[in-house]
């Protein structure tokens, strides 16, 4: 099958220069399993040196490249352009609700201080094993999906409590707090939840769903928000576990 073109606009932006947004159009001869990205490179090497966007692993690991790929959140090497060929042009934007570095690069810090909040490292106990904490495959079952999560931030741009709240914790931050507080081998359950609990940790979720749409990996932080709902709640009931010491 012969090549075709597709018509590509993008959404640029420097915010050092520009006062706001706007599109630039680009038109790139497709290939056979052209990602998306791999168009923006033909763009980047051949057309426009100046186009900025993020990308790392090129194999839907990292989630550097999300962006807005044709109305919807998506990363940009795991998105075919074949499925947009015959079509009058291909939208691309970057994700929305984030400050924007240069066009579709945006600044995840802020995303990542939200990660930060909710301690997302295994917290083990003491004495700490020579090799590693013994975990059983049943043991290990609760934490088979929410340790999947690639921290793209597809999730949080989607979700429209934190488009307006920027104090809200997200879902990416809420599901990585489930993934440890699931954990057989961490012993800082309540740590989490005292920040979890907040205002702007698990109640603040309306149970939209817009993130389960758009994760690249078909994973459900709305179900793990829930499910870290009805653990708090059930600590509000019924309180604290009394934590035991060894007797010397």
């Amino acid at each position: 099958m012969a090549d075709e073109e597709l018509t590509i606009k993008v959404q640029r932006c420097d915010p050092a220069v520009d006062n706001q947004p706007y599109w630039q159009k680009y038109v790139v001869k497709t290939r056979p399993a052209m990602t998306v990205l791999d168009a923006l490179f033909e763009i980047l090497n051949h057309q426009d040196g100046t186009l900025s966007f993020r990308y790392c692993c090129r194999a839907g690991v990292c989630g550097s490249c999300a962006m807005v790929i044709g109305g919807r959140i998506r990363l940009a090497c795991e998105t075919q352009v074949n499925q947009f060929i015959g079509k009058k042009e291909l939208l691309l934007s970057p994700l929305p609700h984030q400050k924007i570095v240069k066009d579709l690069a945006v600044d995840y810090e802020h995303f990542f201080d939200r990660i930060k909040e909710v301690k997302p490292y295994l917290i083990g106990k003491e004495p700490y094993p020579e090799r590693e904490y013994i975990q059983m495959p049943k043991e290990r079952e609760p934490i088979n999906e929410p340790i999947d999560c690639i921290l793209c931030g597809s999730c949080t741009s989607s979700c429209t409590v934190a488009w307006t709240n920027s104090d809200y914790i997200g879902p990416a931050a809420l599901m990585k707090a489930y993934r440890f507080y699931a954990d057989t081998r961490d012993i800082a359950k309540d740590e989490r939840l005292d920040v979890i609990e907040s205002e702007n940790g698990v109640y603040r979720c309306h149970t939209i769903f817009n993130c389960v749409e758009v994760c690249p990996k078909k994973l459900n932080p709305t179900e793990t928000i829930q499910k870290l709902k009805i653990k708090a709640t059930k600590r509000r009931l019924f309180g604290r576990k009394k934590k035991t010491r060894s007797k010397s």
